[in-house]
């Protein structure tokens, strides 16, 4: 089955509106995508016959089904924007390809039912907002809704606040900023989804929903700076909403000025052998590579080990884009199961990340591999929360 001849104006608008007329073939967006192998995913193909379709050159097959369903697979890492020489951008035809077959309503059970749930709860999984911030009922943390303006936001995002892994980020953070005299607030039951999957799957209407609520919060409780340990948040409140006024940071940013600044002292030795796992949304999309480093650098008893694939060329841990929320079908292994691989090969007893989807994701594969007691996955605040005597 095919589908040339079946898109319609809007959607003949919205791919003919994207750069690729460069396109070399020389096919490095498809030898650096971490899901190639394992996947019907070919960025080199996508953007061949797409070429062709939109300039109506009928000198090539037409795109199946099953390669324009393949969209869904992709970790929107940046791989294939990165290394591109001509700028062809491919992850951006693989994001319209997403919205078009979400206006047709052709969209994995998964998917939908995550994006119903935010438009619906303001998260993925469908809990209440009432429950956003049950992670911190005995750490006494201020609301901003109590507050008459916020010169400080911890913006937690909603794998931080509702798993029950990744809310011990949350509970360490907090932990990490009471220890040091930082005043801040959250948003609690105020807090929305940042919307970074939901652009990023190609539902443009909704992000815009999203994101037009959280800015109405920013604006009402008089927010100045925002913090946030997921590095899908802060890529999207940083990049996608255009805040004036306001100054958006990743946590690694923050704690390494803190650093810099002699006001963050490390009271534990942590004696182990760390290896730093690069977010996609924190290295690849916004080059924050030295800050992460500097912080485990500055741990006393810390060894800090260099993964053979890291800062640009890091291994994408597989589970952005929105594949959470999706299961591949027919995939071969997960990319999160090479990196596991590599840093125990080199020896690393810590992995650490900085980002919640990278640590559901790589913890997940430990366990997968059978490697609990070879290599333990921690966020970065965790491991500084540990030297500074906290969880």
């Amino acid at each position: 089955m095919h589908v040339t001849g079946l898109f319609d104006k809007e959607e003949l608008k919205i791919l003919k509106s994207l750069n690729f007329n460069f396109c070399l073939q020389c096919g490095k967006c498809t030898a650096s995508c971490p899901v190639f192998l394992r996947t019907e995913l070919n960025p080199r193909t996508l953007v061949r016959k797409t070429l062709y379709f939109v300039s109506q050159l009928k000198i090539c097959p037409p795109l199946s089904i099953s390669e324009i369903s393949s969209v869904w697979a992709c970790t929107t890492c940046s791989n294939c924007v990165i290394y591109c020489p001509r700028d062809v951008k491919p992850m951006d035809i693989i994001l319209a390809f997403r919205t078009i077959l979400i206006e047709r309503g052709n969209v994995p059970s998964t998917i939908s039912g995550a994006l119903e749930n935010i438009y619906k709860f303001g998260n993925p999984f469908g809990i209440s907002s009432l429950k956003r911030a049950e992670w911190a009922r005995d750490l006494s943390v201020k609301k901003a809704s109590e507050e008459s303006e916020v010169d400080l936001l911890y913006f937690v995002g909603c794998l931080t606040s509702y798993d029950n892994r990744a809310r011990n980020i949350a509970r360490s953070m907090v932990i990490i900023l009471k220890n040091i005299g930082v005043n801040f607030s959250i948003l609690a039951e105020d807090e929305n989804c940042c919307g970074n999957e939901v652009y990023s799957l190609g539902e443009r209407g909704l992000f815009e929903v999203v994101a037009e609520k959280n800015v109405k919060r920013f604006r009402q409780y008089k927010i100045s700076k925002i913090i946030t340990t997921c590095s899908h948040c802060f890529n999207t409140l940083k990049n996608r909403y255009k805040l004036e006024n306001i100054e958006v940071q990743h946590s690694t940013q923050f704690l390494s000025d803190l650093i810099d600044k002699a006001e963050i002292n490390f009271s534990k030795r942590i004696a182990k052998k760390i290896a730093f796992h690069d977010p996609c949304y924190l290295g690849k999309h916004n080059n924050i590579f030295e800050e992460p480093r500097k912080i485990l650098e500055n741990i006393p008893g810390v060894t800090l080990l260099e993964l053979e694939r890291s800062r640009k060329n890091s291994l994408c841990c597989g589970g952005g884009g929105g594949r959470t929320w999706y299961e591949v079908t027919g995939e071969i292994s997960r990319p999160s199961e090479d990196r596991i691989k590599e840093a125990i090969d080199m020896g690393a007893e810590i992995l650490a990340v900085a980002c919640p989807f990278c640590l559901l994701e790589l913890e997940d594969a430990v366990k997968r591999m059978g490697y609990e007691n070879k290599l333990q996955v921690l966020d970065i605040v965790e491991v500084i929360c540990r030297s500074l005597g906290g969880l």
